[in-house]
């Protein structure tokens, strides 16, 4: 059944990003901050942990999961360490993805040519 979930809850991101490009004109770039601001706020309003409960990955897959990782962290470190445990705990949490995107961005860009 967590399979069935995280396909729907999944789909259903996916389909929430198509509308916003298609039906709301947005751009690319527009529609990936809606979408990671969304996740951001499901989570400082408690929301998200359960859709990932519920969903598993389908919800941690998609780009509103960084949202997420971003609030969850920064709150995290901030009962743990106060007003700087914000900045820290953004980074904490999400460095290892911001990590791998550079380094396999880097990669790519030295293996393949672009068109333009």
């Amino acid at each position: 059944m967590i399979f069935l979930n995280a396909f729907i809850v999944g789909g259903l991101i996916c389909v929430i990003g198509q509308l916003l490009l298609d039906v709301g004109k947005l751009t690319p770039g527009h529609t990936l901050s809606a979408l990671v601001v969304s996740g951001a706020i499901l989570d400082g309003l408690g929301l998200y942990e359960p859709l990932i409960d519920f969903a598993g990955a389908g919800a941690t897959v998609p780009i509103t999961s960084f949202g997420n990782s971003l609030v969850h962290g920064a709150l995290q470190e901030a009962e743990a360490s106060g007003m700087i445990g914000i900045i820290t705990g953004i980074f904490q949490v999400t460095s290892a993805g911001i990590s791998s995107a550079i380094i396999f961005s880097f990669l790519a860009a030295l293996i393949f040519k672009s068109k333009g």
